[in-house]
C-alpha cells in the first residue's frame, strides 16, 4: 500500500452502509474500522478513498451474510482535491471488497469507475478495473 498524494476527505464514518461494486456476492457493508487510522479521543473515526476499511456484509449471497470482509473504498460523493488542483467527487459512495489484506480484490468485475487514487495504492484493484478517473 503506497501513501496518497491528494488531500483526500474522509467522509465515510464508521457506521455508515456502503453498496460494493463487485460481483464477490456482498451488496451492502457496514463500516466498522478504518484500518492504520489515528484519531483523537471522542471522534469518531472515518474513511477516504483508497482507505482500507474492516466491514460485515449485511446484504448479499447467503454465504457471505454476516462474514468479516476487508474492503477499499473506491468512490465518495464527498469532493476532494488532487494535487494539480482539480476536485472531484462521484454519484455514489461504493467500495470494492477484498480477500486478503494484501489487495487482492475478491470480485472479478467492477461496475462504474474507480478513483485514480484507489488505483495507486492498491495495483491489485487497478488489474481488474476497467474505467479509472
Amino acid at each position: 500500500m503506497k501513501a496518497v498524494k491528494a488531500k483526500i476527505t474522509r467522509a465515510i464514518p464508521v457506521g455508515s452502509l456502503i453498496e460494493t461494486c463487485d460481483n464477490s456476492g456482498a451488496k451492502v457493508i457496514r463500516i466498522f474500522a478504518v484500518k492504520g487510522l489515528k484519531t483523537i479521543k471522542g471522534r469518531k473515526p472515518a474513511a477516504g478513498v483508497g482507505d482500507l476499511v474492516l466491514a460485515s456484509v449485511k446484504k448479499g449471497r447467503t454465504d457471505m451474510r454476516k462474514q468479516i470482509v476487508f474492503a477499499v473504498i473506491v468512490r465518495q460523493k464527498k469532493e476532494y482535491r488532487r494535487p494539480d488542483g482539480t476536485r472531484i467527487k462521484f454519484e455514489d459512495n461504493a467500495a470494492v471488497v477484498l480477500k486478503d489484506e494484501e489487495g487482492n480484490p475478491k470480485g472479478t468485475i467492477f461496475k462504474g469507475a474507480i478513483a485514480k487514487e484507489a488505483c495507486d495504492r492498491w495495483p491489485g484493484i487497478a488489474k481488474v478495473a476497467s474505467i479509472i478517473v
